[in-house]
């Protein structure tokens, strides 16, 4: 077999995201043949090299890949424990018997599409920013949007700490009475709270958040705090 690189084995094996992995291995968290590597360039031949990340031993493909679709309820987090004791979207999936971590995020008050797997390199896939995968989001703001508010949006706003990459941004509807519009955001990246600050960065609240689709993977008629395993055709799609 050809060998691969320790992170991306890690990753693969469903250890935790790539960049985790890294994470471990620069921590010496992960051993070779019994001796401690810090070296992210090391790679390994899973079929004879013996690996151990917190001294257990990792089986090669011994675990089923896991690969599913949550309609996220506002009120549950996107972790994997809360120190606070807080609802997590893995209370969600607990018939499921093996661990799922969520593929990035979704902050407590946004509801909608969210991804968990087991499958490390999965998740870097879908996280890591050169590979631009799209987020469509649902937006409702107080307050009537103007043209000007639209192509800012476009062409990228400054958040604070960051200028966002140009949007694709739709008006689906304006309420005149209500003084409500809703609009539909596609972004490519995954800042902290990014839709919340764009509309902040235009001086609009958001009242309602959220995430229609990861990509071509949409909720559709998925019921809010229900989930389904991803077809292969969506894996793949995933992977292109």
């Amino acid at each position: 077999m050809e060998k691969i690189r320790l992170q991306k084995y890690l990753a693969q094996q469903g250890i935790a995201s790539r960049r985790k992995c890294e994470t471990f291995i620069i921590q010496g968290k992960v051993k070779i043949n019994n001796i401690i590597t810090t070296q992210l360039g090391t790679k390994i031949d899973p079929k004879k090299d013996k690996i151990e990340v917190n001294g257990v031993e990792i089986k090669k493909d011994k675990i089923e890949k896991k690969y599913i679709l949550l309609n996220k309820p506002i009120g549950y987090i996107t972790t994997v424990k809360d120190q606070y004791t807080r609802k997590t979207v893995l209370d969600l999936v607990k018939e499921i018997k093996i661990r799922l971590v969520p593929v990035g995020r979704l902050d407590m008050y946004t509801s909608g599409a969210l991804l968990l797997t087991n499958d490390g390199e999965f998740t870097y896939k879908i996280t890591h920013p050169k590979h631009e995968i799209k987020k469509t989001y649902i937006v409702t703001l107080e307050g009537i949007i103007s043209r000007n508010d639209i192509q800012e949006l476009q062409k990228g706003v400054d958040i604070g700490d960051y200028i966002t990459k140009p949007a694709k941004v739709k008006i689906l509807s304006t309420n005149k009475e209500k003084k409500i519009t809703k609009l539909e955001i596609i972004i490519h990246e995954g800042k902290n709270r990014q839709v919340r600050r764009m509309c902040e960065a235009i001086n609009k609240k958001v009242i309602a958040l959220h995430r229609a689709k990861i990509a071509d993977i949409e909720v559709g008629n998925l019921k809010i705090g229900t989930w389904r395993y991803l077809t292969k055709e969506e894996i793949n799609s995933l992977y292109k």
